[in-house]
């Protein structure tokens, strides 16, 4: 473990393109995390190679390279917009004669200060230790195991061993912790659902506006800042549509292209908050330029951390930055909201998107026939409460037919809890009608 001086560190930064040319956006989004992580960038180095050299990753000539830049130039730190394997990192250290830190070390150096919360603390400790777990290296030869007689021999364990013994046993610990935070969530989601709360989370890529648009939407003042990762820590709002309707609007970590496992594994309460919402809104940053990209690594994280098939509507904000583009909505082929343009540092745009939300949870209703059993009572009374019963016949059997207009969100959340609903449809009255209200 290092630690980082306040004035931050000269620094070289490293990027090889691997099999085709890379993108430039991806070098300049680098040079960002750099500084973000409070390194003092000196100078970059680039390249171009079929396939990693399997022992320092960008091949002995490149290592003479930049062993010179690092001399020339007075670094004190390597950074590699890659992925490197222990055993590389080792040797480009030995070779370099300075401390080298790949992609993922560089993440998690950036997710350690921006940790503001006790959950967030724990989760990034988590993901540094299983990280670092994998680096270790020898450390004090006389703590080895040792032939020789009295007065020779070590402690019977080496300083390796000792070290990855202490780790695991630390990692244990935070498991733990981190899994009564996990219960302590599943409780208060399982307050919302009884309360029949629609749950909407923000997510999309670093640095697009989430905690802005979070701001204007709730009235908060979550910390918002023109920087990656300005957000660690989930923070829940409620937030009242035009209507008089309630849902909880979520603010969640930004995700980033090829987001370490070790943040996607350590950050799984937070992430629950996106995994179990009712309605995603996708935040674009409708100036960049890497627009398309971002919104194709986001989707790429959903997937991973199984949150794809959730329904979602993007927001492309920033359009304050666009000449001339207004406010609208998008609809796709179905006539459902689908994308809306709007500006969350001025406001533009954002009533917008409150309709949107209302029409998303609220007038989209669903016709129903429900053929409930003499035991269901507790189900035809959530009926009463949830939807409206156009109307209620008794059964020969003793249960009751229902014919209800409910909302489609409040049937899929029943239909989750229930799974055996949709095989007591009334069989006799199977046309089932989506109406907009």
């Amino acid at each position: 473990m290092f630690e980082r001086p306040a004035t931050g560190e000269r620094a070289l930064l490293v990027h090889l393109d691997i099999g085709s040319a890379g993108d430039p956006e991806e070098q300049a989004e680098f040079r960002l995390l750099a500084e973000a992580a409070g390194a003092q960038v000196t100078g970059f180095l680039g390249g171009f190679r079929q396939a990693p050299d399997p022992r320092l990753f960008i091949g002995p000539g490149k290592a003479d390279e930049l062993k010179a830049l690092v001399e020339t130039q007075g670094a004190e730190l390597v950074i590699f917009d890659h992925g490197l394997s222990p055993t590389q990192e080792r040797n480009l250290e030995r070779h370099l004669q300075c401390r080298v830190v790949d992609w993922t070390g560089l993440i998690l150096d950036i997710f350690a200060q921006r940790a503001r919360s006790f959950e967030g603390k724990l989760q990034v400790e988590l993901a540094q230790l299983r990280h670092l777990s994998t680096r270790l290296v020898r450390g004090w030869t006389h703590l080895e195991r040792q032939k020789g007689g009295i007065g020779l021999r070590g402690p019977g364990e080496t300083q390796l061993e000792s070290d990855r013994r202490l780790i695991g046993k630390r990692i244990s610990q935070l498991n733990k912790r981190l899994e009564r935070i996990v219960s302590q969530r599943a409780q208060g989601r399982r307050a919302r659902d009884r309360a029949a709360l629609a749950t909407v989370s923000l997510v999309g890529y670093t640095n697009v506006g989430k905690s802005t648009f979070f701001n204007r939407l709730t009235r908060s003042a979550v910390y918002a800042a023109d920087q990656l990762f300005a957000t660690l820590d989930p923070t829940l709002r409620r937030l009242t549509l035009p209507h008089g309707a309630t849902l909880i609007l979520a603010d969640t970590v930004g995700f980033i292209n090829r987001l370490p496992h070790e943040l996607v594994a350590a950050f799984r309460s937070t992430l629950e908050e996106t995994r179990t919402a009712d309605l995603l809104l996708h935040v674009v940053d409708a100036s960049g330029a890497r627009r398309a990209g971002c919104i194709l690594d986001v989707q790429e994280v959903l997937a991973e951390i199984g949150a794809g098939d959730i329904p979602q509507i993007q927001v492309f904000n920033k359009i304050d930055r666009l000449p001339d583009t207004e406010p609208r909505l998008e609809r796709d082929a179905q006539g459902r909201v689908s994308r809306v343009w709007i500006s969350a540092r001025s406001g533009a745009g954002i009533d917008l998107l409150l309709a949107a939300l209302h029409e998303h949870f609220h007038e989209e209703h669903l016709h129903r026939w429900i053929l409930l059993g003499p035991d269901e009572g507790a189900l035809r009374a959530w009926f009463f409460t949830h939807a409206q019963v156009l109307s209620d016949q008794a059964t020969d059997q003793g249960g009751w037919e229902l014919e209800v207009m409910v909302p489609r969100i409040e049937f899929d959340r029943l239909l989750s809890r229930d799974g055996s609903l949709l095989g007591r449809l009334a069989s006799r009255r199977m046309d089932l009608v989506v109406t907009g209200g």
